[in-house]
C-alpha cells in the first residue's frame, strides 16, 4: 500500500486494512507512509511500515527501493494517492498488480503508474473511495472499523489535563491544512463563550505549526471566558486519545476531524472550502455545517 499523507487521509486507510487484514490473514500487509503518519499509526497490529521523507526526494526513493528489495516482488501495490512525489515513488515499489485510481480522480500523470483502476463512483465518501480498493482483490468493505493504536500511556496523559467535574467537553480544533478551510478566530471565541454560558468546558487542541499557534492565541484573546489551550501539548500518538475526551470537536475538514471521528467522538465539522458529503465526518454528518454550495456560488459564481 501507498498512501504518505495526509493525516485524515491515513485515518481513512485502516478500515481497509481491516478489511484485508479479514479476507487475507496470511498475507503481509506493508505500507509506505511519511513521517508524521507513521507517528500516529506505529503499533498498527500486521502492518509494516516503510517511512518515506518527502523532503529525501529521489535519493530516498532510491534507498525505499534498497529496503524493499529483500521482499522481492509483491503481489499487488495499492497506490492510494496521486500527487505527482507519490506517482514516482511507486514506480520504485516492485509489483505485479499496480492498482491505482480510476481516471475522473486521476491526475500528476497517475494513470503512467497503474496498469490497473478501481471503479469510478462519483461523489463518494472519500473513505468509501479508498475502501474500494479492496474490490480489484475480489473483496468487499462491508464494514468499517479503526481501532487506532493508542497505548495506555497516551491515554493516561489525556486523562491528566483537567479533572473530570461533570461538564461537558467542547474541543475546538481549529486549524486545517488548508487555509482557505480555516473559520475566523473571533467566530472560535464566540462560540466558546456561548458554550461556556451553556455549562460546557472549553478546550482547544491544535499542533505546533506557526499558524496553529497565532491563531490559538487570537481565540484565547477574544474570548471572555476561560479556555484551556492545549494547541502544541500533545504528540500525534497523544491527540487520539485527547479528542476522544471530548463529548464536542468542532473542527475544519483536517486530520483531527477524521481521528475523532475514528475515536468514536462527535464532530461539529465546519465546511466551506470542502463538501461534508464526500470528506466530512464518516460516521454522523448530522452535526456538520454545510455552506460549500453557498461559498461555491459566491467565491466561483457557479453551484458546487
Amino acid at each position: 500500500m501507498l498512501r504518505l499523507s495526509a493525516l485524515g487521509d491515513i485515518t481513512h486507510v485502516v478500515p481497509l486494512v481491516r478489511t484485508l487484514q479479514a479476507g487475507f490473514p496470511a498475507s503481509e500487509l506493508h505500507w509506505i507512509i511519511d513521517k508524521a503518519g507513521l507517528k500516529l499509526l506505529d503499533g498498527l497490529p500486521g502492518v509494516y511500515f516503510h517511512a518515506y521523507d518527502k523532503r529525501s526526494g529521489v535519493a530516498g526513493m532510491r534507498a525505499l527501493r534498497q529496503s524493499l528489495a529483500p521482499l522481492g516482488r509483491f503481489d499487488a501495490l495499492l497506490q492510494m494517492q496521486v500527487a505527482f512525489r507519490a506517482n514516482v515513488l511507486s514506480a520504485f515499489v516492485p509489483a505485479r498488480r499496480r492498482i491505482g485510481y480510476d481516471r475522473s480522480r486521476s491526475k500528476d500523470l497517475h494513470g503512467l503508474f497503474v496498469n490497473e483502476r478501481i471503479a469510478d463512483c462519483p461523489g463518494i465518501h472519500v473513505l468509501d473511495a479508498i475502501g474500494s480498493f479492496a474490490e480489484p482483490l475480489g473483496l468487499r468493505q462491508t464494514q468499517v472499523r479503526w481501532d487506532l493504536p493508542v497505548p495506555d500511556e497516551a491515554h493516561a496523559w489525556a486523562r491528566a489535563q483537567w479533572d473530570d467535574d461533570g461538564r461537558p467537553v467542547l474541543m475546538i480544533s481549529p486549524c486545517s491544512s488548508h487555509a482557505r478551510r480555516n473559520w475566523y478566530p473571533d467566530r472560535h471565541a464566540a462560540l466558546a463563550d456561548h458554550a461556556a454560558a451553556q455549562g460546557w468546558r472549553v478546550v482547544l487542541c491544535g499542533g505546533r505549526s506557526d499558524l496553529e499557534r497565532s491563531t490559538a492565541d487570537a481565540i484565547v484573546a477574544a474570548a471572555r471566558t476561560p479556555v484551556l489551550d492545549l494547541v502544541g501539548k500533545d504528540t500525534l500518538k497523544q491527540l487520539p486519545a485527547l479528542l476522544a475526551r471530548a463529548d464536542l470537536v468542532v473542527t475544519p475538514d483536517s486530520g483531527p476531524m477524521h481521528i475523532a471521528n475514528a475515536m468514536g467522538t462527535k464532530v461539529l465539522g465546519l465546511h466551506a472550502a470542502s463538501n461534508p458529503l464526500r470528506s466530512g465526518p464518516y460516521s454522523d454528518v448530522r452535526y456538520c455545517v454545510d455552506r460549500y454550495d453557498a461559498a461555491a456560488c459566491k467565491f466561483l459564481h457557479k453551484p458546487a
